[in-house]
């Protein structure tokens, strides 16, 4: 077919299989792109899992840091200790609490001491079988004796509705200043004496004010507490005895 009839079909079926060629490019390219949106979505998962496994890892590092200075803290103080892991807060204008993992069936008690290996954090009010209630030293239902370390002065330290920490009763003539130590006076049944609870940060005395009062800068920051010792006798642990593990945070 070489007439002219052929020529005139010639031009249009060469522009139907152009289209053809085009319409398939068109498709293959579309495909192509699919594939690399499905893997980019694929490795974004992917990076999205690797990021959650790294963070994960990285938050269970530094509780096993702070764990181990725990532990190595129990096992050189001269008395018994149960390490507890926080897992619940309670910070309102009623009160300052925190909920421990550790309760009667661990020997816990109430009025028992909370520590760290910094100093002083509050006292066990209530016990559940596995759990524990704990005001901090900041709650105004929480009081213990306490003395400036370097003057011996004694007065009692209390936390105040606002949340900050005073030691009250100073003797008007005590030359305590802002900076003094202040420690556990072994007093009460709580606390055996001489336990960090922090630093005078300033000293008013009114003249209608029979004793000074103290404010204290706390060796403690509650906020970021994650795990605890529970003073459960102030005499040492057995030799034979071994520290009961922190459990370690679950992904």
């Amino acid at each position: 077919m070489g007439g002219p009839f052929a020529r005139i079909l010639e031009v249009p079926l060469h522009v139907v299989a152009s289209i053809q060629d085009s319409i398939s490019h068109a498709w293959d390219h579309y495909i192509a792109l699919q594939n690399v949106w499905e893997e980019n979505q694929q490795l974004k998962q992917e990076i999205q899992r690797l990021q959650g496994e790294q963070n994960f890892l990285r938050e269970h590092a530094i509780f096993a840091m702070q764990s181990q200075q725990l532990l190595a803290y129990q096992q050189t103080t001269p008395m018994t200790t149960l390490p507890a892991r926080i897992i619940g807060r309670n910070v309102s204008n009623w009160y300052r609490a925190m909920i421990i993992n550790k309760g009667n069936l661990d020997g816990i008690h109430p009025e028992m001491g909370v520590i760290t290996d910094a100093g002083v954090v509050g006292r066990v009010v209530r016990v559940n079988p596995t759990t524990a209630v704990v005001l901090l030293l900041s709650d105004p239902n929480v009081a213990i004796t306490g003395m400036i370390q370097k003057s011996r002065d004694e007065g009692l330290v209390q936390g105040t509705p606002q949340g900050t920490i005073h030691m009250k009763y100073l003797p008007p003539l005590s030359p305590v200043q802002p900076g003094d130590p202040v420690v556990t006076s072994g007093l009460t049944d709580d606390f055996p004496r001489g336990l960090q609870i922090g630093r005078i940060q300033q000293v008013t005395k009114a003249d209608t004010d029979l004793f000074q009062l103290g404010e204290i800068d706390p060796i403690v920051d509650f906020s970021k507490l994650e795990a605890v010792l529970v003073i459960t006798s102030f005499q040492p642990a057995l030799p034979s005895s071994l520290p009961n593990p922190i459990v370690s945070p679950t992904p």
